[in-house]
């Protein structure tokens, strides 16, 4: 199978990464997308992260029913923080019958260097590259780097996070099961 690996916090998941994940799993012929929700990326800031059980649940509220969806703890059971290297050598030992595609942001794309192994990832896995508002997708081409014609959407968890905390509808901006269950149970005030 062909499995798009679709790397988050997903604080929370929200629409644009739902519209951006159907548009790669169709366009790039995919047999699925993996959302592979990482308990603690070592660029973000861990203070304002729900707990990563707590992501995956709202995950799977997100995508239920989507066949071509899943979701993933891999991570959860690696060593912290998460590194992508360490999971696509841990899914590729665990699933060798499977072709794995990371799927990032061009804002991701542009600093992966600074990756742990970055290097070696951007010689030795395919990527899908989606864009960012204000992030070029002007790189180098490479035979391993495929540039997605997907939408530009401007949806942040970041902004959805103040929306909350300011008591502002985030109606329209996640799915409504997963509006439901942040604000029964009170995530992010």
């Amino acid at each position: 199978m062909k499995i798009g690996l679709y790397f988050g916090s997903f604080n929370p998941i929200h629409h644009g990464h739902l519209i951006i994940a159907n548009h790669i799993l169709h366009k790039e012929a995919l047999d699925q997308v993996w959302f592979v929700v990482s308990p603690q990326n070592p660029f973000k800031e861990n203070k304002t992260l729900l707990n990563e059980y707590q992501r995956l649940h709202l995950v799977n509220l997100a995508i239920e029913g989507e066949r071509g969806f899943r979701v993933s703890d891999i991570e959860f059971g690696l060593p912290r923080p998460s590194y992508t290297i360490d999971t696509l050598t841990y899914l590729g030992e665990k699933y060798p019958e499977h072709e794995f595609k990371i799927i990032m942001g061009s804002d991701s794309f542009q600093n992966i260097g600074k990756w742990k192994s970055g290097n070696y990832i951007l010689e030795n896995h395919e990527i899908i590259v989606y864009p960012r508002p204000g992030h070029s997708m002007n790189a180098e081409k490479r035979d391993n780097v495929h540039w997605a014609e997907a939408p530009l959407l401007e949806i942040s968890s970041t902004e959805i996070r103040q929306k909350i905390k300011k008591r502002e509808s985030i109606r329209y901006w996640v799915p409504n099961n997963v509006m439901e269950e942040i604000l029964k149970s009170g995530y992010y005030h």
